[in-house]
């Protein structure tokens, strides 16, 4: 049925939340990638099968007989602890469930309202039965996050019974056009994707090209750095908030075709936004005549081939034309010729998915959140040597230390805090220094570093920070679109020094030339990869410099992960001749007269590790 109007809405509002409330039992299993990946598609089916038998079999349940239903829900967060299922109304948060917990939940939970212990968060021995209790997620403040893991993440109708589409609607018959790019504006709202612009500024310059009546609204869900999935599970877990957010952009601007761009990587959030969008048109919130006002909005989907370099807006966009995703010379910019060279709103996922917020609650509420400079919160894939790894959002300005330890649970294995890669592959890394820094857009650029799109990568004291820079290099060397000189030579160039350093080959002068090759592709690269790719050398030379003198003039890696660095030594005591480990070298590197103490040559040895592999005498050990 479509939703007419504002009333229509409403009553859609009350079927929807009445069917909800209905059910005695709702079976919520995250189905976010994270939780797939690690079996959530067999528990769900399973408890779909169970549920399916109770069809016509008449249990008590309190007085009644029990409608019960399995849903698939976005990501929960706690990714460390997948696959999850939480069952409401009771509110319990099952963690590391398999299939065969399956009936246990059901027989005892779903049936008779009782707790299986064993599978709630424990920490400490102490038992977290709720998702709130999960300090992991108690400690965060969700708004772009709010729903996800809350609902049928495939579900218009449980959107809009959760109070989807209120935004737009008050959009649209309350506030003019200039009035949503007003309160937008006021909130501060910066773009989350990396670059951290005005979003309300970027809104107004496409607005006022009052004389081109073609105008474009374009999501960046390209989401190419390595650990990030952010985006991907808002995509995945309330794809219904992106599009309406984008559809509110919309109106804004004066647009009628909207695009969003998703990384081919990314399956699972394509099909939920194809379904979404589809389920949207169905009931006249995306198409034509929206909420019969006569606003019309059409969407579609771009999936992306993976290049990195398509996260830049001008790439970005020479793709979705059809063209090789290749930056341009700025200005002219996006907003004044963007996509088919007519003014375009180009913003992230992230970014749109705070619009609803920001619109139904106003400006002032979202300024009570996060910084005067950068208000809100930022969602952050947490990765790395850390207790709990997953998906979380908090106020900007929110500390290293509070993410880290009170969040994060701290490093893995009681380990010590090294450092953390922040802001992608193109970011920096911050320390021990500053883990009373606030994470927001201008105070990490003072560490050189970047907030980016969100990843942090946590790193402990067995972390090679030499290689670190090197691995984050060869990635936006691989990328590079080649476009521009500097970014396409300086940092093949600078890889090359890392890996010479990483060898054991450096020489001292290589790390002024590092430095005049980062300074010189930072300064002078076409696009944003570029200004930033030598970001990670330039923190690490920095802050971790002794490291690279250590591998330069002692050949030695602290860290003991550096390959070229080891050293192969068989201990006479224990070596007993038996010549195995010769037998099993692919170079010869080992000698020896059968039942004396065998020779490993250093300058033959490839590190291979095939003699201690070998050795059953454990004669074989390595040095650094």
């Amino acid at each position: 049925m479509i939703i007419e109007n504002r009333d229509a809405l409403l009553k859609e509002r009350e079927l929807a939340q009445k069917e909800i409330d209905s059910y005695t039992c709702r079976i919520l299993v995250c189905a976010g990638t994270g939780c797939v990946a690690s079996g959530s598609e067999k528990i769900y089916k399973k408890m779909c099968e169970l549920c399916k038998d109770m069809d016509g079999v008449s249990v008590e349940f309190q007085n009644e007989v029990p409608h019960i239903g399995t849903v698939k829900t976005g990501c929960q967060g706690v990714c460390e602890l997948g696959p999850l299922v939480r069952i409401e109304p009771l509110h319990y948060q099952y963690v590391k469930v398999q299939e065969e917990d399956c009936m246990e939940i059901f027989q005892r939970t779903v049936l008779k309202k009782e707790p299986v212990e064993r599978l709630f968060y424990t920490k400490n021995e102490t038992s977290y039965p709720t998702p709130d209790d999960i300090p992991f997620i108690a400690k965060q403040t969700r708004i772009v996050l709010e729903n996800c893991g809350k609902f049928d993440a495939e579900s218009l109708d449980e959107y809009i019974a959760s109070g989807g589409y209120d935004a737009l609607s008050k959009a649209l018959f309350d506030m003019t056009p200039e009035d949503v790019i007003e309160e937008v504006d006021k909130s501060g709202l910066r773009g989350r994707g990396g670059g951290g612009f005005p979003c309300g500024r970027k809104w107004k310059q496409v607005a006022a090209h009052k004389e081109e009546p073609v105008r474009y609204v374009v999501c960046n869900g390209d989401e190419g750095d390595p650990g990030a999935f952010m985006d991907g599970s808002v995509m995945e877990g309330d794809p219904y908030r992106l599009i309406e957010g984008m559809t509110i952009a919309a109106y804004a601007v004066g647009s009628s075709e909207g695009y969003i761009y998703v990384r081919a990587e990314y399956p699972l959030s394509v099909a939920r936004l194809r379904h979404a969008m589809k389920q949207a048109e169905e009931k006249g919130l995306l198409g034509d005549n929206i909420l019969g006002t006569g606003f019309s909005f059409h969407m579609h989907i771009n999936r992306g081939a993976g290049a990195f370099v398509c996260g830049e807006g001008s790439a970005l966009t020479a793709s979705i034309e059809g063209d090789r995703g290749m930056p341009r010379v700025k200005p002219p910019r996006t907003v004044d010729k963007g996509l088919w060279a007519k003014p375009t709103v180009l913003n992230n996922v992230e970014t749109f998915a705070n619009v609803p917020g920001i619109v139904l609650k106003g400006s002032d509420w979202f300024r009570t959140i996060g910084t005067e400079k950068s208000p809100g919160t930022k969602t952050f894939s947490l990765t790395g040597a850390i207790e709990n790894t997953g998906l979380i959002e908090v106020p900007m300005g929110t500390t290293l230390r509070e993410i880290i330890y009170d969040i994060g649970g701290g490093i893995k294995g009681g380990g010590d805090f090294k450092a953390i890669q922040i802001g992608g592959p193109s970011g920096g890394c911050l320390t021990k220094d500053h883990l009373d820094v606030g994470l927001d857009f201008d105070s990490v650029k003072k560490y050189n570093a970047i907030v980016g799109s969100g990843g942090l990568v946590v790193m402990d004291e067995n972390t090679c920070m030499v290689e670190v820079a090197r691995f984050f290099m060869s990635f936006t060397q691989r990328e590079s679109c080649g476009k521009c000189v500097p970014c396409r030579e300086g940092t093949k160039r600078m890889l090359e020094i890392l890996e010479r350093i990483v060898n054991g080959k450096g020489k001292l002068e290589d790390l002024d030339t590092l430095e005049e090759l980062a300074t010189m592709v930072k300064n002078m690269a076409l696009c944003g990869l570029g200004k930033s790719a030598p970001l990670p050398v330039i923190s690490t030379l920095k802050t971790f410099r002794k490291e690279y003198e250590e591998h330069i003039l002692e050949h030695k890696c602290a860290a003991k992960s550096c390959t070229a660095m080891r050293k192969y030594v068989i201990n006479p005591e224990f070596c007993k001749g038996c010549g195995k480990c010769a037998k099993n070298c692919p170079v010869g590197a080992i000698t020896g007269v059968r039942k004396e103490a065998y020779h490993i040559n250093s300058s033959l040895c490839i590190k291979c590790d095939a003699c201690r592999e070998n050795c059953a005498f454990d004669a074989v050990y390595v040095e650094y």
